[in-house]
């Protein structure tokens, strides 16, 4: 491994989407991700389907879609922590281990002799983050928590839809998967001042906390004004014209993001006129005048081009347009064939060989990314790592199995 976090190794002891979406990101990025599952259960995602990987002769494997979108680059270990074997056996790992990520309820590790309390003076070093759906304090934090409660009691869903429909919530699990970076982010800066100064730390993360940190402008809107922001479909709160417009031949995407791009869209859309009207001539005016600018002014003149021609033509003014990708248009589109991110992996349950999967986004000079591991299947590692790791042999392995350890 050459990332620029080879040499780190994770105990991970999460599941679902948050904190595997961490874990994958730290995988990419070099570290060495030894994921934890329970025997004969494995991630709860890997049941999560159809569609699932198909074999050599098209039947459905375990390894479901949603379990193959976060866990490459891991290496998969069978151990049982409920039971004492199992916790003693965790503990040797875990002294192998920088990182220890896991994301059950709050006080579940304690039962298991594993909550940071049972290992901070044994390894002061290590890095130690809990994800829960509430966080560790507070009155919710007991209850079991998912991405769609996340969207509801923080905010966003309030916002998302159209304003005379119910609240929606976002199309992917955005409220799991926002936690999982801004866990990342925090393992990162704890490495930081671990180098500084040889102490690890505990990190509490919750659903809840991220999903209302990003809320941002939204909420700073809210806590700047003392109005509740509702519902404006496809508009933008601040920005206009900022929307879905129906052009000759469907729909098209117009996010004008200042005065000068307004202008330079009039001139195009041939209504120069709208540029120079006070009810629209600066983004302030536009915005409190959108009704009249989108409900009565713009419908005649952007059906009077084609999707291509609005986004072609804006394009080389320099003012933000596109089409409405479906998802198989976006794995279709040059820039992101160009930019990878579609990558295809070998894995040993495909009946084709191998699987396709959703590349990384982060692009280095120096230590690029590096996809060594797709995701694997349950405990297809315990033998490997427990070897390599711990220097244990057949027999050893042997009695881990009898104890129910593994």
């Amino acid at each position: 491994m050459s990332g620029p976090l080879a040499g780190l190794r994770v105990f991970d002891l999460s599941r679902i989407l948050a904190g595997p979406t961490c874990t994958q990101l730290l995988g990419d990025l070099g570290a060495d991700i030894i994921k934890i599952e329970r025997p004969g259960q494995g991630d709860d995602t890997r049941k999560w389907g159809p569609p699932y990987i198909k074999d050599r002769d098209g039947a459905n494997t375990g390894e479901s879609a949603y379990y193959l979108s976060s866990n490459r680059n891991k290496r998969s270990v069978t151990i049982d922590v409920a039971k004492p074997a199992g916790q003693a056996l965790a503990k040797r790992l875990i002294a192998t281990c920088d990182i220890m990520v896991e994301n059950f309820k709050a006080g579940d590790m304690a039962r298991y002799g594993l909550a940071y309390a049972d290992l901070k003076d044994q390894f002061p070093k290590l890095i130690y983050c809990s994800i829960t759906g509430f966080g560790q304090t507070g009155p919710y934090a007991p209850r079991a928590g998912y991405d769609l409660l996340a969207q509801g009691l923080g905010g966003i869903m309030s916002v998302t839809g159209e304003a005379d429909r119910p609240p929606m919530k976002v199309g992917v699990g955005i409220a799991d998967v926002m936690c999982g970076m801004y866990a990342t982010t925090s393992i990162l800066a704890a490495l930081h001042h671990r180098n500084a100064t040889g102490r690890g730390q505990y990190i509490d993360l919750s659903l809840l906390d991220t999903q209302v940190a990003w809320l941002v402008n939204i909420g700073l809107n809210y806590l700047t004004s003392g109005k509740v922001p509702g519902r404006v479909g496809n508009e933008h709160p601040n920005i206009v014209p900022y929307n879905v417009l129906e052009c000759a031949d469907g729909y098209f995407l117009l996010a004008v993001g200042n005065d000068a791009q307004f202008q330079k869209f009039c001139a195009f859309a041939g209504c120069p006129e709208l540029a120079t009207d006070s009810r629209f001539v600066t983004n302030e005016a536009r915005v409190h005048n959108r009704r009249v600018l989108y409900d009565e002014l713009l419908p005649p003149v952007t059906r009077s081009k084609t999707q291509a021609e609005w986004n072609e033509g804006l394009a080389k003014l320099g003012v933000p347009a596109s089409p409405v990708n479906n998802v198989k248009q976006v794995f279709e589109d040059p820039q992101i064939q160009h930019r990878g991110m579609k990558i295809t992996m070998p894995h040993p349950l495909a009946g084709s060989g191998q699987v396709d999967l959703i590349g990384n986004p982060i692009k280095y000079s120096e230590t690029p990314v590096e996809y060594r591991m797709a995701p694997p299947y349950a405990g297809q590692h315990t033998e490997e790592v427990l070897k390599e790791l711990l220097g244990v042999g057949d027999a050893e392995i042997g009695r881990f199995k009898t104890d129910g350890a593994i």
